[in-house]
């Protein structure tokens, strides 16, 4: 994607607050198909069918892969404060000739729900009024680790349909300014304008153009502003059958349309949905290759490292077209 040095951001639409009573009626209408379907221990994942899996394989044209990851960032900056930290090992000196054996190694440290890093969600993460997803109680979350809905329950990985949805593009902007919100009403115009349907079991991706500004711009404070998705629009999802939801950005807008609720589309997406959340992804190279190709759907691998008792893992999604 082309970059858009000194662009000013966009004019975001009016914000649209929602009232804490709304979002709990929400919470509770997305919440009830999972606890009457009785045991969903892998969530969304459940519509993710092996028969989905092969006509996503299916569809691969040119075999171009794309990874949806951005680098890890090493350098404190005003989004990432505590960064991941790499540090060599080995060698103990620098090595100038000689001969013999020896080895280079390395070691790396990461807090893995940051503002940078594109990481993956597991259903463990979000805990709203004392509960997980499907009423599992909080108290299995402990400081030895979870001990349900980890990140085990993708030790396979996921692998599926990605369906990319540009939300820039739509509005024909570079980007969508901090603080703005997508709507449903953005997710199905995208949808139509981009020749492409949301099926059930898919990977949906939401472009919001947060690393093409962070990339021109420089990176901000995103705990106090940051473009994302409004609430109400994770009935798109819903009436989907979406089984993972990810973004450029954390997929939640800041400041949050709900006052008294700081994330609201995690507690929608994770503890109401059972949705697997990528956040921070880059979405840049892909939209780019779907432009080129009119084709905004592909063959979608997410490898999560194995990690049994975690509520999330750093991860490189990669795209295959």
């Amino acid at each position: 994607m082309t970059t858009h040095p000194g662009l000013a951001d966009p004019h975001p639409p009016a914000p649209r607050p929602m009232s804490e009573a709304a979002f709990r009626d929400l919470y509770r209408r997305l919440r009830e198909p999972a606890r009457e379907g009785g045991e969903r221990r892998r969530g969304a994942l459940e519509a993710l069918t092996p028969e989905r899996v092969v006509a996503a394989a299916a569809e691969v044209r040119c075999g171009r892969t794309v990874s949806l990851a951005a680098p890890v960032e090493t350098r404190p900056g005003p989004d990432s404060p505590e960064p991941a930290s790499h540090r060599m090992t080995a060698p103990a000196r620098p090595v100038t000739g000689g001969q013999g054996l020896d080895f280079a190694r390395d070691r790396f440290a990461m807090n893995v729900h940051g503002d940078v890093d594109s990481h993956l969600d597991a259903l463990c993460h979000v805990i709203f009024d004392g509960e997980l997803y499907g009423g599992v109680p909080a108290s299995t979350v402990t400081p030895d680790g979870a001990g349900a809905l980890t990140l085990d329950l993708v030790r396979d990985g996921i692998v599926g349909r990605g369906v990319l949805l540009d939300i820039p593009r739509l509005r024909g902007v570079p980007w969508l300014a901090p603080g703005d919100q997508v709507t449903a009403e953005d997710l199905a115009a995208a949808e139509a304008a981009q020749r492409v349907t949301v099926q059930p079991g898919d990977l949906l991706f939401v472009r919001v153009g947060h690393r093409l500004r962070r990339r021109t711009r420089g990176p901000w404070d995103v705990t106090r502003e940051r473009a994302g998705l409004h609430p109400a629009a994770m009935r798109f999802p819903a009436e989907r059958g979406v089984s993972v939801l990810g973004s450029d950005g954390n997929n939640d807008a800041a400041p949050s349309a709900v006052a008294e609720v700081a994330y609201p589309v995690h507690v929608l997406a994770v503890n109401a949905l059972g949705l697997h959340l990528l956040d921070y992804l880059d979405l840049e190279e892909l939209a780019g290759e779907c432009e080129r190709l009119e084709r905004w759907h592909c063959l979608c691998v997410v490898a999560p490292l194995r990690l049994p008792a975690a509520t999330g893992s750093p991860v490189n999604p990669i795209a295959v077209l």
